[in-house]
């Protein structure tokens, strides 16, 4: 006997939105202030984040289970935050046999473009359980006053 399920109606947008999803953890991509893309990477594998941001700071939360402190590195250079490091697999015991291998290991690189009232002297990392827990302080943003260019 054969078990029919009850198949929800086709919703092209959902699916395009969760393929373009897929294609962003994929390629590493993803969105900071105002849409703009952070850098391509090519990675083993791509940690989450939370971007967030007070009135004082911004935000960076970093999930990286199984990953050690040591093996994670952030820079900041030419406006750019880099946080890069590697989850390594622990040596399979002889005997085990695995029915399902989901988890991801080896390096990682994020790259987010900082937005221009970023005070990059003033920026704190924390690694606690599994967790990189990054601020930025914010300045004030730097009022450029926009002028007519003579054509000659």
């Amino acid at each position: 006997m054969q078990i029919m399920r009850r198949r929800e109606p086709m919703n092209p947008f959902r699916e395009i939105e969760e393929l373009s999803h897929r294609l962003d953890r994929l390629f590493a991509l993803g969105r900071w202030d105002g849409g703009e893309r952070e850098t391509l990477a090519a990675t083993d594998w791509s940690p989450v984040c939370d971007i967030s941001e007070t009135d004082k700071e911004y935000r960076i939360a970093v999930e990286l289970p199984n990953v050690k402190k040591e093996d994670v590195h952030v820079r900041l250079q030419d406006g750019v935050l880099t946080i890069e490091g590697q989850r390594r697999e622990e040596k399979e015991d002889k005997g085990v046999r695995f029915h399902r291998r989901e988890l991801s290991f080896g390096a990682f690189v994020r790259r987010f473009t900082m937005p221009a009232d970023a005070d990059e002297a003033k920026v704190d990392a924390s690694f606690k359980d599994g967790m990189l827990n990054i601020s930025i302080a914010k300045t004030k943003a730097k009022q450029t006053q926009g002028r007519e260019i003579a054509v000659h």
